[in-house]
């Protein structure tokens, strides 16, 4: 029992240490939960994605991927370019709020934007497979029998941000109630972008 609760603790602990650093997951999510536009389905879809990458890996199959690096190639350069188009828009907010077209809050389009927006962050980011497959998965490995019960805490961990991060975010509303801030938030989430897109296409050339 002593060495389950051991495997779960250290499995939430090391999930959590990878899932808090600023990326561009987080950042559409903390966006999102400032909104209060679809963060039920953007706060499942992160976490759920999280739990089946970290299954992928407990189960070893980040040992297969690695017989083909041809695949985090590709991922890199069509995440890259997603993740420079997505800044790309986050600036253009930014040099023209009123300009920029958005989806009212709660509506379908937004809701579907939203979702594929979350699903190609996920998704299309070789630093989500490197964390979740390669490193949890190498590291659940270490625990022998309790590999699984370890991956379960790395998702419990992953659940818990993103419910906090997603449901939080409001508490930011009062402080965000001025354009300005908006922009402010719009030109960190486009550096960020501008960032992470052009590593990952630095890295996968």
């Amino acid at each position: 029992m002593n060495s389950a609760v051991s495997a779960v603790t250290a499995g939430f602990g090391t999930g959590l240490s990878l899932i808090v650093a600023i990326g561009a997951q987080n950042a559409f999510v903390l966006r999102q939960g400032i909104h209060r536009d679809a963060v039920l389905p953007v706060v499942g879809i992160c976490a759920l994605s999280d739990a089946v990458l970290i299954a992928l890996g407990v189960g070893g199959v980040g040992a297969v991927v690695v017989a083909w690096p041809a695949a985090l190639t590709v991922v890199g350069l069509v995440g890259g370019a997603f993740l420079l188009v997505y800044g790309a828009l986050a600036a253009r907010r930014v040099l023209r709020p009123a300009g920029a077209l958005r989806a009212e809050p709660g509506s379908t389009t937004s809701r579907r934007r939203a979702v594929l927006t979350c699903l190609a962050l996920t998704w299309l980011n070789p630093h989500v497979y490197l964390d979740t497959v390669f490193l949890l998965g190498s590291i659940a490995a270490d625990r022998g029998p309790l590999r699984w019960t370890f991956g379960l805490g790395a998702a419990l961990a992953s659940l818990c941000w993103f419910a906090a991060l997603g449901f939080g975010a409001r508490l930011l509303g009062r402080y965000l109630a001025r354009p300005g801030a908006w922009r402010v938030l719009d030109g960190l989430v486009a550096a960020t972008m501008f960032v992470l897109g052009g590593t990952l296409i630095a890295g996968a050339l």
